[in-house]
């Protein structure tokens, strides 16, 4: 059952890149489970470490709006956190024990790692802070595809990976997402896989414009 759409977007500001995500369901699935989330990072070029982050969350029943100020060289977060947009927040601060992402910069900074010469088997380990926690987790390498067939898509050369996934809201203790990776120099994500709190999902990619190498991924329809 279609479900919703997420619409990824990045603006080139200078010194830092501005990422946003901004995802709702459907109309017509919402009387089953509604979201409505929008995600923003902003990211220093030359560390592809966040500087500042916002976020407006509401899925189900489960709704924040949390901005967090990332002072990487002391190790030092900030957050502002609220109900909703524009309600009365909440500042606390909060000490981590490595350089820390958030959940977009993370997205775009593993795209820039050479997983393919590391090979297959390989991970990479990397901490994201995400309601007021650090968390420690890991994007392990699980090999290529030739000829990976998307539903509706065609087929692609793809890259295989699997993440960590934090437990909470959205996904269970030991839950496993399977992602898999355009294999070209653009990486975008063609496929995800994934089971969540109200069942499973199956994310493909549907259109795309603006990207700095050609799309070579796609090898068939």
């Amino acid at each position: 059952m279609p479900a919703g759409e997420v619409t990824f977007k990045v603006w080139d500001e200078g010194t830092q890149f501005h990422y946003q995500a901004f995802g709702k369901t459907y109309s017509s699935y919402e009387w089953f489970f509604a979201v409505d989330d929008r995600y923003e990072s902003w990211v220093e070029k030359s560390t592809c470490l966040p500087n500042y982050s916002e976020r407006s969350v509401s899925e189900g029943k489960y709704k924040i709006f949390e901005k967090i100020a990332f002072n990487q060289s002391t190790k030092k977060m900030s957050v502002w956190r609220a109900p909703k947009r524009g309600g009365t927040e909440t500042k606390t601060e909060h000490e981590v024990k490595a350089k820390v992402h958030d959940v977009l910069s993370t997205m775009f900074w593993l795209r820039t790692i050479d997983f393919v010469s590391k090979g297959a088997g390989s991970s990479e380990s990397f901490s994201i802070f995400m309601d007021q926690e650090e968390f420690p987790l890991k994007m392990r390498y699980l090999g290529k595809n030739a000829s990976k067939s998307i539903h509706g898509m065609g087929k692609y050369k793809t890259l295989k990976f699997q993440p960590d996934v934090i437990a909470g809201t959205v996904f269970k203790e030991g839950d496993q997402m399977t992602v898999w990776v355009g294999d070209d120099e653009n990486r975008i994500p063609v496929m995800i896989e994934s089971p969540v709190s109200v069942g499973s999902v199956k994310v493909v990619l549907k259109s795309y414009k603006g990207l700095k190498y050609d799309f070579t991924a796609k090898v068939g329809k």
